[in-house]
């Protein structure tokens, strides 16, 4: 396609000129962050965001620190840019991308909760999501490409409109006179401040679903938690396996059990989470929850889980609920599951937890021991997630 019309300064136009978008799944590839925003559209723009969004300064979403012993990526080709970020975050926190403008991503995927959500399941549009909402947190830093509990999303990309697609939960369905995704492609063209943001960050004003996914996901990405005491004890010891300086005897101990396997005084909890990420081994299939939210049925699809980054929060309570059921409420009750592993009807439950003979993984945990996991697992816990205002609603 021709690239539109634009009045920009003549230094950029060969980068405007080369990043007009395909819209047949490949990201544009445009640099992104010497793009300007004109007076009369800064003016615009100022009116909804005030000074929550200075987009001649914009927050730094692609050079973000990152230890070195963080080595997994799932970006592949959609490299974070500042600009694009930027609108990403905007359409997040944006309750327009629902049909009766009640509902963002933010309302189910909460700053305060690690981009959780502190209720059982979320509100939508026409009910309630079918699971509790995922946390978000260092999604970017997993092997895991496949997205939602039961990994029906190949990309994070994909997920991204998936909630605006259904019926419950964001409502662009079509379904039951309900409007179209392309219903909501059309309502995001006539606001004042869209048109001029896809054309500052893409070099023209088309809006697809192509570049809404490309957007959010690389906002979702930019979300990262690494200063937690766990990463201040790994920087000092320089590995896992040793005591960490900073950390108490209790939490040493913890630690000890969850990287350790059985047959070395441990509980294997690593087998699954992999540490410095703790993100959820690819390979895992279900963990023994098999739950359906208010009902009876039995779910045995569910094999993934957010990282165990930021479980808890800076109160020390759970972050919401855990589980895709939310039928676990404290920290000591995700122990007191693995502790003693029901295999009753579960036709996938992952090959580690099976215990001998298939029976179900049976780890003999005492009080003390469960106490000290949970305590190392608050220590996965970071400060800036929850404050930071590159992630925060640039509409209040």
């Amino acid at each position: 396609m021709s690239c539109p019309s634009l009045r920009i300064p003549f230094v950029l136009f060969v980068l405007f000129f080369t990043s007009c978008n395909n819209d047949d799944g490949q990201y544009d590839p445009i640099s992104d962050d010497d793009q300007e925003v004109t007076d009369d559209n800064l003016a615009l723009l100022s009116e909804t965001f005030g000074s929550n969004i200075d987009f001649n300064n914009l927050q730094d979403y692609s050079n973000q620190p990152i230890p070195g012993y963080i080595t997994k990526d799932n970006t592949a080709n959609n490299t974070i840019t500042n600009a694009k970020a930027t609108l990403g975050r905007i359409l997040f926190y944006d309750t327009q991308l629902s049909s009766n403008n009640t509902i963002s991503c933010a309302s189910c995927h909460q700053q305060g909760f690690a981009f959780g959500d502190n209720r059982d399941v979320s509100t939508g549009v026409n009910g309630t999501t079918g699971r509790h909402s995922m946390r978000l947190v260092n999604a970017r830093f997993a092997d895991e490409t496949n997205f939602f509990w039961d990994e029906r999303a190949a990309t994070l990309e994909e997920q991204t409109t998936q909630p605006i697609r259904d019926h419950a939960e964001m409502g662009f369905s079509g379904q039951d006179g309900s409007p179209t995704f392309d219903d909501l492609l059309d309502k995001l063209a006539a606001t004042d401040y869209y048109p001029v943001l896809f054309e500052w960050a893409y070099g023209d004003n088309a809006i697809s679903e192509n570049r809404l996914q490309e957007t959010l996901a690389q906002f979702v990405r930019s979300i990262q938690s690494f200063d937690s005491r766990f990463d201040e004890g790994f920087d000092q010891a320089g590995a896992i396996g040793p005591d960490f300086p900073n950390y108490t005897d209790q939490e040493n101990l913890g630690k000890r059990l969850f990287v350790n396997p059985p047959n070395q005084n441990g509980i294997g909890c690593m087998g699954c989470y992999r540490a410095p990420e703790f993100d959820i081994d690819p390979n895992s299939r279900n963990n023994g929850i098999m739950g359906v939210f208010g009902s009876t049925e039995l779910d045995v699809t569910v094999t993934r889980s957010p990282t165990l980054r930021d479980l808890f929060g800076t109160n020390g309570l759970l972050n919401g609920a855990a589980m895709h059921d939310a039928s676990i409420q404290d920290g000591l009750a995700i122990l007191e599951h693995y502790n003693a592993i029901d295999v009753t009807g579960n036709t996938n439950l992952d090959n580690r937890l099976q215990g001998p003979g298939g029976n179900g993984q049976q780890l003999n945990l005492s009080a003390d021991e469960m106490e000290a996991v949970v305590a190392f697992l608050r220590t996965l816990t970071g400060d800036n997630i929850y404050t930071d205002p590159k992630w925060s609603n640039p509409f209040q």
